[in-house]
């Protein structure tokens, strides 16, 4: 059966997440993106242990009691930090149990090496291979998996904070780990390059900090599993990864993918960074070093470059962007709100909109211009300004040209387009 699972969120108790995120609003949004499986967030923390406990197992997920049309995978983020080569690394981990009992045992392992009750994503002194030691003893069905791997701060491989090799963060528990988030900066063609990652299966997830579709479910899996249940979701990411389809939002959208700096409102590719030696043209200080600059310094494989067995991945810019950017009004304005919900009452979920319905279906339920984009993104023929430094990228839509006699459509240049600094998009995105 298909599933698709959003398995990184967080709760109310992590920092920089919206008051609303409870696990009704969770579920709502849930229901509303179309997914049939959505992480749990933050187990660690002891107050939204307690609301977890409030959930009804089903085959080692958890659903609400009265509505239960989606399925809660227990799941939370941590962060270790630990000395490599004489310098402090500070790493995320997505952590995925089978049971709230698995959650208490391993709470009860790291409360000895971290506050978990100053943040649901707790800070943690030990190593890589310490939580994943302590991970693994709880059975072959928890799952540790490094998260969003390229992001400069708190990543396996942040230039920031991180590493050049599993080896360096997990060292001889390194084989027990089996699979990478890509994060929203980095896609799948990205992780290709780097021929070390071969062997694990790729994963997606949004990391929502809120309940809204427009965050939740922005990234996700495409899982082929037997059944809707923990085990065979568990197993066909580690063993089966021809099985999951990453659903992935355009990484120029993410807020690390050029290297830039936000105060200086400047953001270069990886060519123009290297030969600024990584410091702002404006002002002098060291720009943050986005995710494809990274990526290039491990890259052992050309851009383009395919491996064998590599996954399958959709490219995707949420629904609500869609329509903020075709209406050119705000993504939380009425009338952008009003149009979402609309749409989605006419599908069983924005992924159905987003991937699955025919043309003539979206022309239906949304008018041309928003079909029109739908099916550009589809196709990968959306310009993203992209993002740098914090800053989330931008979709770059001009009119939309009709298509005619079933032709894929192009886009309609307003003029040119100019990064910070001046720079051309068109010479830097396709």
């Amino acid at each position: 059966m298909r599933v698709i699972a959003d398995l990184h969120i967080h709760s109310p108790f992590s920092r920089a997440v919206s008051r609303d995120m409870s696990l009704r609003n969770i579920e709502r949004g849930a229901i509303a993106k179309g997914l049939q499986v959505v992480g749990t967030g933050d187990f660690t923390h002891p107050l939204w242990r307690k609301e977890l406990g409030t959930l009804v197992e089903e085959d080692g997920l958890f659903r609400t009691e009265d509505v239960g049309a989606v399925r809660f995978l227990i799941s939370g983020e941590v962060c270790t930090n630990f000395v490599v080569k004489e310098k402090t690394r500070r790493i995320h981990h997505l952590i995925l149990l089978p049971s709230l009992e698995a959650a208490d045992s391993l709470s009860a392992l790291l409360g000895k090496r971290g506050k978990l009750d100053s943040d649901g994503r707790p800070n943690l002194s030990m190593t890589g291979a310490e939580l994943a030691e302590a991970v693994t003893d709880l059975g072959e069905e928890a799952m540790l998996i490094p998260a969003h791997i390229w992001t400069p701060w708190f990543s396996l491989f942040g230039d920031r904070g991180g590493v050049d090799s599993l080896e360096e963060c997990y060292e001889d528990m390194a084989p027990h780990i089996f699979a990478l988030e890509t994060g929203l900066s980095s896609d799948p063609p990205m992780n290709w390059r780097v021929s070390a990652l071969d062997s694990y299966t790729l994963v997606s997830n949004s990391d929502s900090h809120s309940p809204s579709p427009w965050r939740i479910g922005s990234e996700a899996n495409i899982l082929e599993a037997p059944q809707l249940r923990y085990s065979d979701t568990v197993d066909t990411i580690m063993h089966h990864k021809e099985r999951v389809t990453t659903i992935e939002v355009d990484p120029a959208y993410g807020k690390y993918h050029w290297t830039g700096h936000r105060n200086c409102n400047i953001s270069v590719p990886p060519g123009e960074a290297v030969r600024l030696k990584g410091i702002c043209p404006i002002c002098g200080r060291k720009m943050t070093k986005g995710v494809a600059e990274r990526v290039e310094e491990l890259a052992d494989r050309p851009e383009g470059a395919v491996p064998a067995g590599a996954q399958r991945y959709i490219k995707v810019l949420p629904l609500s962007e869609i329509v903020a950017v075709v209406m050119r009004k705000a993504v939380f304005s009425a009338d952008v709100q009003k149009s979402y919900w609309g749409i989605v009452s006419k599908f069983a979920g924005e992924m159905e909109a987003l991937i699955y319905a025919p043309r003539d279906a979206l022309v239906d339920a949304c008018g041309e211009e928003i079909a029109e984009v739908i099916m550009r993104s589809r196709e990968g023929k959306l310009v993203i300004e992209p993002g740098y430094d914090g800053v989330y990228g931008k979709p770059v839509i001009a009119a939309v040209e009709p298509r005619r006699n079933g032709e894929r459509s192009r886009p309609v240049r307003e003029g040119a387009r100019f990064l910070r600094g001046g720079r051309n998009l068109d010479d830097y995105t396709s």
